[in-house]
């Protein structure tokens, strides 16, 4: 039998090369998701392999070599920048002595820890609730017991069976409550359309600046910092450019190799982005891997089915980089980048003009007539 080892913050971080490119920029990324954790990153311990070892990932040498770290500097927690399997991760804890999450856990605590609307905390606990359930066998030992005692003896149900059973109605019960939200949510939104609003979402890499830039569009002043995930809940505001009314909403920020069971579990949440009239694509143009950033983006979109929503690139943090603010039109005309510096304020009033130029496009004169003054309360989400 095996308990499963108490956690910690001490982190001993693995980063393994199995050839899928950018390792730096991915390594830097776990860093900065085991910081936004809690976590006190005390090593790295590198590799590379052709493919994951089927019963410890990273082989039993780099086991080892890992096991060597968590001794020499005091840690008490593995933290793989990889999904690991179920017996893959209770093998890894056999061995180490220590808990070992993967990426996919990681992400989850994240998110548990930074969601503050009622149907953000259901959100992530319905992703965590599937994440686990795929770990109930043989991962502790209590599950393994059959009930028993005064009045319980006979045939009875195993503890896992028990779990198994509870666990799937609390799934059943979360799945309920976030249809009833997205009913409530279709309705405000048949509203926006009726009265010919422009629908705007702000999507983006996480910590490419989309809440900061909100704050400077809306004055909302919704939480933002130079962290992951830094806020989970939706949040939309209404605002007046150039004679038209507009809905903006900021949304979770997205991220390589974003887990499966968050796009499922926030799916209500993400197909307002998919419904928008035009979304906001912000990018950290100070960063070398924006490109990359770019594509993981685009790929979620494509899963909640907003790849065809038009789309405007946000170039920001431009006071970084020294380039000027601009605009940039594609074919027909259209506008297809923005630059800007949402924390200085620099080229706010080219994408002002931008969206602008989007409404009475989309809506024509019936843009003016539904303008109105601003409104800053929140939107319901």
């Amino acid at each position: 039998m095996f308990e499963r080892p108490a956690s910690g913050e001490r982190a001993v971080l693995v980063q393994l090369d199995l050839g899928q490119g950018a390792i730096d920029e991915r390594l830097s990324e776990l860093k900065l998701l085991a910081l936004s954790a809690g976590a006190s990153v005390e090593a790295v311990v590198h590799g590379k392999r052709a493919a994951p070892d089927s019963k410890l990932f990273a082989g039993s040498g780099k086991v080892q070599e890992i096991g060597e770290a968590l001794r020499a500097h005091g840690a008490d927690i593995v933290i793989f920048n990889h999904a690991l399997s179920p017996g893959q991760q209770r093998n890894l804890e056999r061995e180490l002595q220590c808990m070992v999450i993967d990426r996919t856990a990681l992400i989850l605590d994240i998110f548990a820890q930074r969601a503050r609307s009622h149907e953000g905390k259901l959100q992530v606990e319905l992703a965590q609730l599937e994440h686990l359930a795929t770990r109930l066998v043989r991962g502790w030992t209590h599950l393994e017991r059959q009930k028993g005692g005064i009045g319980l003896r006979g045939p009875g149900e195993k503890q896992l069976e028990t779990d198994r059973r509870l666990l799937g109605n609390r799934v059943k019960m979360l799945k309920m409550r976030l249809a009833q939200i997205e009913k409530q949510r279709k309705v405000r939104r048949r509203a926006r359309e009726r009265r010919d609003v422009l629908s705007v979402s702000l999507v983006g890499y996480t910590n490419a600046g989309k809440s900061t830039l909100f704050n400077a569009l809306t004055k909302a002043g919704a939480y933002a910092a130079d962290q992951l995930f830094a806020t989970l809940d939706t949040t939309s505001r209404r605002l007046y450019v150039g004679g038209a009314s507009v809905v903006l909403s900021d949304t979770v920020g997205f991220i390589r190799d974003l887990p499966h069971a968050l796009v499922a579990a926030f799916q209500a949440t993400l197909e307002e982005t998919a419904q928008a009239d035009l979304l906001l694509h912000v990018v950290d143009s100070a960063s070398e891997d924006r490109d990359a950033q770019i594509a993981a983006v685009n790929q979620v979109l494509a899963e909640i089915g907003a790849a065809d929503v038009p789309q405007i690139l946000v170039w920001n943090k431009i006071d970084l980089t020294l380039a000027a603010a601009a605009v940039e039109r594609g074919d027909c005309d259209k506008i297809r980048r923005v630059f800007l510096s949402a924390r200085t304020g620099e080229g706010l009033d080219l994408l002002r003009d931008a969206i602008a130029e989007v409404a009475q496009q989309t809506f024509g004169d019936n843009a003016d007539r539904s303008a109105g003054t601003t409104d800053e309360r929140p939107e319901q989400t």
